[in-house]
Formats: structure tokens, sequence, C-alpha cells
């Protein structure tokens, strides 16, 4: 019994006979008797009043005993000496790169602490696709890119030529700094390094998995995601906002592996605490089966001997911020500091040198210890799995780095530390060669390099490796959504509906149908897309164990386990996670699917930017659509939830095509666009449109306009001929809500006597593109007969000032002005949404028909066409007040 207990014992005798009946159970019956007959006596006791402890922690010791642990089945030396190998391939990468480039940067100390986690998966539990195994998915820790180089090195799938050109990025040769499949499309996975971001991926991607197999698309059985992460990495809020949804739905597909090395970037994790039992607490209280490999096999004799518990207790007393100081010191420090606070201890010691005392090693070092653990998570069922695994920040570093505050800003060894280094490696680098940190790669017929090949050959091919492209889908043709190039033929419809409509022709499509999958987030019934939950059903593993409330009504809520809708509850985030796991299911399952995120546009790329980022280097494919756009539209909602700058962020995503259509017609083409672009071609891009709310009667689309939306531009209602000796003209240009207000101004200024062509902008965006590709080619290439943009193409001939308004910032609209020939005027609803009517907001913005009218009177007036009596004649005339204070700054 531990002395803390065993104080407040009132009846030894008693408390041994329990003892010993427990370990009765445990003999005779096993773990799983025991475990059940203890959850019984808890339940008892608190049934009578009795308010039981709990505790969501264990003791600081390894979660799985000495005499449970499996037979290790390779070779352990030989497996620590491939990781001594990689350990320094992976610091002379960093150290060369830096020697040659000062100021590339690299991390040794991460990959250094987590070699060992990585090595037993690659060696005995990460499948690649082959052997009649799907492949495992692995989420590499983004600052442990230079280990994994280091193996394709040995592996022989990369050369020296390539470690030598590591973060030199601008060669297509080069090296990544970190995992990004834009950059080596073939080569990695999934991109991590923005921290808390593959830990939520990881969530989403296993639960899609189970989403295809019980859907009957892919069989995803006996497939892992695999997710390392950090200690300190966990302090992102969306390293662990998810984690509960992953035991909801039981996702015992996946399996956390956090490198708990004590440290973050700047110092100590939890210097006053200890972050491996915090997060115990966390996962095991969210669901999570939890393992902690904390002690290696070194440790094993002496907690053998731990009779009273004492150095158990020692184990579990010590600061993480003490744990981080043992492994920047020596054995000497250790016996004094650790050991040397119980004399009981101390003399559990004093035959042990101070090199046997530093030798016991942690956990997360040990392969046998680690073997374990993986193979509990791999074997375990009904939950997700997280191993805490305790490391050295910086292990074999020495003095460079090892366990030091410093560790992971190391980019460059200095001699006697490179030597150090070897020496903890194991490696064969002669003195005289040390200091330019020689890559070194046993021969080919080594024991190291035949295990090593054999290993990853028995699980099916090297990893990680990226697949590009699977058999393309054949996508409906424009024909397909006649019913939208129609019109809505007298009815008012928003664009959201026109939305919705789409999806449903989609959905009747043989092709293509059951690879759709639509994702919202809690706001199915904004969009009014209910009707979906019954005829598509809402995904969930298990079923509908209930009558739902509204079951006898027509468009009920339906949950079925092979229900095609994800419905992600009130998360932007986990909404988009389940759309990046569609986006690349051809990479990861070699099947196309076809996403179709719809949600608030001001809780898109504002909330949620970082994961849309990640996308976009993961080569995601799909459809983003902002609904319920722009500052004006929603009106009700007001500050918090009017969108006026989405497009605006979306712009800076490279592989982002944006659109702010306003007819569904337009609608039709992008989509339909799209499908072939992505599905048909795979093309990695993806597609933001925007839509709206307000219903209004659409138009027939215009004979010819399909490459114009496409484009970006493209005329939507020519003006009046202009009357014998009137050249009063002006061109307006508009998008999504407020082109309906360009038409009505048109009319107005028509009546005033001022002809007006009215454009209809679908994607500013693309047109400002296209003008600077247009723009560079004429930079490189001057000699050659110049190349006009497609918006100057449009303007060719067309007289008179450009006005361009949108529902958007003014900066959305005059991303085209270096494209636009003549006077350009920009209107736009810069500042902070608001609640009312559309039209007051309109107005409020300075955006609506009259605002239109007055800046095409203003800039006539500025090219000499009119005179300013007649702009201040259109003031009374519009009703404007002309000294109301700038929107923007109210």
């Amino acid at each position: 019994m531990a002395d803390d207990l065993s104080r407040n014992d009132v009846d030894p005798i008693e408390t041994e006979e329990w003892l010993d009946s427990l370990d009765s159970v445990l003999d005779r019956e096993g773990p799983e008797r025991a475990r059940y007959l203890l959850d019984v006596l808890i339940e008892r006791a608190r049934q009578s009043g009795v308010s039981a402890p709990f505790s969501a922690t264990t003791p600081y010791v390894n979660t799985i005993p000495v005499d449970q642990q499996p037979s290790f089945p390779g070779d352990a030396q030989l497996e620590e000496r491939i990781q001594g190998i990689l350990r320094w391939n992976a610091m002379a990468m960093v150290v060369r790169a830096n020697k040659r480039h000062s100021g590339l940067g690299g991390h040794i100390a991460s990959y250094a602490s987590s070699a060992a986690l990585y090595e037993v998966g690659f060696n005995h539990f990460f499948h690649a696709p082959g052997n009649g195994h799907g492949g495992d998915l692995v989420m590499i820790q983004g600052h442990s890119s230079p280990g994994i180089y280091a193996r394709a090195y040995l592996e022989g799938r990369l050369d020296e030529s390539r470690l030598d050109r590591f973060r030199q990025e601008v060669e297509p040769s080069g090296l990544s700094s970190y995992p990004h499949p834009w950059l080596m499309p073939e080569f990695w996975q999934f991109p991590t390094v923005s921290m808390g971001l593959g830990p939520i991926m990881a969530i989403y991607q296993a639960r899609f998995m189970k989403y295809l197999t019980n859907r009957g698309i892919a069989d995803t059985e006996g497939r892992k995601v695999w997710a390392f992460l950090g200690d300190g990495e966990t302090d992102e809020p969306e390293s662990l906002g998810a984690i509960g949804m992953a035991a909801r739905e039981n996702l015992d597909n996946l399996i956390f592996v956090i490198n708990c090395n004590l440290q973050r970037l700047d110092g100590p994790v939890r210097g006053n605490g200890k972050i491996i039992q915090e997060l115990e607490g966390v996962f095991r209280g969210a669901g999570w089966n939890v393992i902690k490999v904390l002690w290696g096999s070194n440790w094993d004799p002496l907690l053998a001997r731990d009779e009273q518990g004492l150095l158990r207790k020692r184990m579990q007393e010590a600061l993480d911020g003490e744990y981080q100081a043992f492994k920047a010191k020596d054995g000497a420090f250790v016996r004094k500091h650790f050991f040397g606070v119980y004399p009981q201890l101390a003399g559990m010691v004093q035959d042990m040198s101070d090199d046997q005392i530093w030798a016991l090693n942690r956990g997360g070092h040990d392969s046998i210890k680690l073997y374990a653990a993986y193979r509990a998570a791999v074997d375990h069922r009904k939950q997700p799995t997280v191993i805490l695994a305790k490391t050295v920040k910086g292990f074999g570093m020495g003095d460079a780095g090892e366990g030091l505050n410093i560790a992971h800003q190391q980019k460059k060894m200095a001699e006697s530390a490179l030597k150090s280094f070897r020496d903890s490696c194991g490696v064969p680098v002669a003195d005289e060669d040390i200091a330019s940190a020689p890559y070194y790669r046993p021969a080919q017929d080594s024991a190291e390099m035949r295990y090593l090949q054999e290993r990853r050959k028995e699980l099916g091919g090297h990893l990680p490796a990226r697949r590009r492209r699977v058999e393309s889908l054949k996508t409906p043709g424009l024909d397909a959504f006649g019913q939208l190039l129609k019109g809505s033929a007298g009815r008012e419809q928003s664009t959201t509906m026109a939305f919705v409509r789409i999806l449903s022709i989609l959905l009747r499509e043989r092709e293509l149908s059951r690879l759709l999958v639509p994702i919202v987030a809690d706001e199915a019934r904004t969009f009014g897309m209910e009707g979906l939950f019954r005829q598509i059903g809402i995904y969930s593993p298990k079923g509908q164990l209930y009558r739902p409330v509204d079951r006898d009504q027509l468009m009920f809520y339906r949950e079925a386990k092979d229900g095609q809708l994800l419905q992600e509850g009130i998360s932007e985030a986990g909404s988009a996670c389940s759309w990046i796991a569609a986006g690349t299911s051809y990479s990861n399952h070699a099947q196309q699917m076809i996403p179709f995120f719809i949600f608030y546009s001001m809780f898109g790329f504002q909330r949620i930017g970082d994961l849309i980022w990640a996308a976009g280097d993961i080569r995601s494919r799909g459809f983003l659509i902002g609904g319920t756009s722009g500052r004006t539209t929603l009106n009700g909602e007001g500050l918090q939830h009017e969108d006026g700058h989405s497009h605006l962020i979306s712009a800076n995503f490279p592989s982002c095509l944006s659109y702010d259509p306003a007819f569904g017609f337009e609608l039709a083409v992008i989509i339909q666009d799209g499908l072939r672009r992505m599905y048909q071609e795979q093309e990695d891009v993806f597609y933001y449109i925007t839509t709206m709310n307000e219903n209004y009667v659409h138009p027939p689309m215009p004979e010819g306009a399909e490459e114009g939306i496409r484009q970006g531009l493209y005329l939507l209602r020519p003006g009046a001929d202009a009357e014998e000796g009137d050249s009063h003209r002006v061109q307006l240009m508009a998008s999504g809500a407020i082109l309906r207000e360009a038409l009505a101004a048109a009319e107005w200024l028509e009546a005033q006597g001022v002809a007006a062509d009215v454009w209809s902008a679908t994607s500013f965006t693309q047109l400002r593109r296209e003008g600077l590709a247009c723009e560079r080619w004429n930079r490189l290439h001057p000699g050659e007969e110049q190349r006009s943009s497609y918006v100057e193409k449009c303007l060719k001939g067309a007289s008179g000032p450009v006005i361009a308004a949108s529902d958007y910032a003014k900066s959305f609209a005059d991303q085209i002005r270096a494209f636009v020939p003549g006077r350009y005027v920009t209107l736009g609803t810069d500042g902070y949404g608001r609640s009312d009517t559309r039209e007051r907001l309109r107005s409020f913005f300075e955006v609506d028909r009259r605002h239109i009218c007055l800046a095409a009177f203003k800039a006539l007036v500025d090219e000499g066409g009119l005179s300013a009596d007649r702009a201040e004649q259109a003031i009374g005339q519009l009703k404007i007040d002309s000294e109301k204070p700038d929107p923007f700054r109210v």
C-alpha cells in the first residue's frame, strides 16, 4: 500500500482481505471480470448514498504491465541502430542546409525525441495500400519531417542531392520544410504543421472512413488513422475540440500518438504540473481508451522491487519542470534530485553507477514498450485510442539541446556536439569528417538495410506516399440543368433555393448521386435543405434509436446508418474537416467523392480559414457554398452574421475559384463547370460560391453567356441605343445581391437620357487572376504581340465610365481596376454590418440603385460629359443625404 493511503487505514487486516480477493479474481478470471466487479461495487455504493471517489487519471506508470506485454516480433537492437542512423541523417540534413544557406532553419529536436514512435509504426503497423490492405492514413507531426526524409533516403526514395535541397522549395526537386502535399504531391499525405489541425482532421478522416463503409461505397475495415502530435500542440483548441465526437461515434480506427517530451517551443508545457496526467484525464473523460508509455524497460527491475510504492509515489509527485531538468543534466543529478528525496529510494539505487542511472530510459524511446502500446491500440474495439508516450526533446543532442529550453530552435551544432550526437546515434563517421556532418547509409546488403526494406514490403510498400489521380467521373452536361437555364418562370426564389434545386438534380444523376456528400453545420433548415432529411437521410453510425418528434410530418428528421447528409452540429471546423475528408477521398481511398459544404458565409473563411488553407495544400476538391452571403441580404441578423469580405479572403487562396452569382442559371453554369474540372479533368482546385436568401424572379440565361459566366463577366443587358446628338453612356457592373440594383439603376438612368449597359460580374476574383496572368506574360515577353485581359476584351468598344457595385467591400470590385480602360468607380459595403431592412441597409452602405445612379452622374461630370449642376440636381431627385456619415466610420 502507498504511504498516503495506509495512513488512513483503520483496519489493515480487512483491507488486505479485500485486496487478496481482488488478486484472486485477477489470477483466476482476468482483468475484465475484475473491472466488472469493481463497477458493480461502485454502483452499489452510489445507490447507498456513498460518495464514491472518482479519478480520471491512473498512477504515473505504464498502462500495460510487464507481464501483459506481447513478445516483440522484430529485432529490437537492429531497430535501435536504424533509429540512430535516422536521427543522425535528420540532424545532418538540417545542419548542412544552414551551413550552406544561413537562415533556412529546420528542426532537429522534435524528430530526435520521436524517432522510436515513428519507427515502431513503420516497422510493424503502418500499412501502405497493397497486400490486400487499403492502407493506413498517417499524419506526421510537422516538425518531424527531417526524420521522414531521412527514412526515405535509406529506402532509396530520395538521394543525397535532394536531402541537400531541404527547405529549398523553389526548385522542383527541393524538399518542403514540412508536410505539404501541394509542394510534394506524390509524397506527403497530409499538411499538419499548422498545429492543432492535424488532430481534428484525423478525427474526421477516421469518421469519413466509417461513413464510406456504412454507405457501402468502400470497405475501410482494418484501416487505421494514425495522428502524431506534440503535448504542447494540445493547447490548440482544434486538437481537443472534437475528441468527444470521436468517442461518441466509436472511432476505433483512430489512434492518437502524443509525443510527450514535456516541452513546447519556448519551455515546459506544464512546468508546474503534469501534462500527461492532464491529457489522460481529458481523453479518458471524453470516452477514449488511454495508454500511457512512460518508463522504458530499464526501469522494470526497480519498479518490481517497489513493494511499498515509494518509487511510484516519487514518479507521481515530480513535476514536469523537474523531469525536464533530470534529462538536461546527468546521472549524478538524477541520483540526488530524484532518488535522493527519500532515503529508501537512494538506497534502492546505491549499487547503480551514475551511467546506469542515466540509462534509465523513458518509454517513448523503448521499442518494446511502444510495440505493446501500439498492438493494444490496434486491437482495441469501440473506442478511439490515445497513446501518451513520454520522451526527451532533443534526445541524444547532449549539451546542444537535450532537454533544454532552446532545443526547438537548434539548427546548428558545434563540432564537439556533433561528435557527441554521433556517439549517441552509433554511426561510423570519422572525427576528421565530422565537421561536414555527412549523411550515412549502410551498404545495401547490410542487416539494417535488409530489415528496413523487408518490413515495408511486408506492410505493403513505402509511406508516406500519395495518390494523385483515379478513374475520372463522367459529369453531366449543362443541359442537365435546363430548368434553371430557363429562369424561374415568374416565380420568386433565392440563389440558395436554386442551389438546392441543383443538388436535387444531381441526386437524380445515376452516375453521381451516391457520390454526393452534402454537409451542413446545423443550418439545413436555414438553407431550405430539410427535404434532404427524409430523401437521403442524416448519417449516424447508430442509425435512429428513437422516434423523431416530427415523424408524422412529410420532412421528418431521419437519421440512418447509411445516411448521406453529414449534419455536423454547430461546428464549422468539424464540417470543414468532413469536407476535406470527402474532398481527398480520391487520394486516400481511390474513390472520388463530391462534397458540398453549405454554411453561413460569415463563418467560413473568416472563422476556419486555416483549415480551408490546409484544404488547398492537401489538394482537396469540392464545393464550399457560402450561404446568406453579402452585407445587406441577411437583414435582421446584424454585425456578427453579415458578410461583406469573405470574397476578399478567398481571393488569397490560390487553388480556390470564387464566384458571386446572382441568378440560378449562373449558379448552374458554375457548378457544372466545377464538376467537369474537378471530377472529370481532375484539376486540384475547389470552388467557393456565395448564395443568398433574398427571393426575386430569375430570368432565363442570355444566349452565349456561358463562357462569360465561367470567366467572370458577361453583358447581361445592353443599354438603349444612343439617340442622335446624345453621347451619355455608362457601363454598370455588379455581382450577386446588387446586380438587380444595377438593373434598376439602368432603367432610371435611361429615363434621364443616359444609356447604361449592365454587366454581370460573376467573379471579380477570377477576372483579376486572368488579368494578372496576362500582365505577367506581357512583362516576360516584351518583344511579342501583347495580350489583352478578358476585362479589356469585354469592354473594348464600350463607351463611358464603369461603375462597379457589390455587396462586399469596395476592394472586392477594385481588384480589376488595372484592367478597366477609362474611369472606374467602385461601390461596396465597407464597415461593420447591422440589422435592418435590405432597402435601408443598401441605402446606408450606399450600394443601392440611387447611389449607383449618382456614381454614374458624378463619373460623367468628371469626364466632362455632364455639368456639376446636373449631378446636384440628381442628388435631389434621388433623395440622397449628402451629409450622412460615412458608413465605414459608424
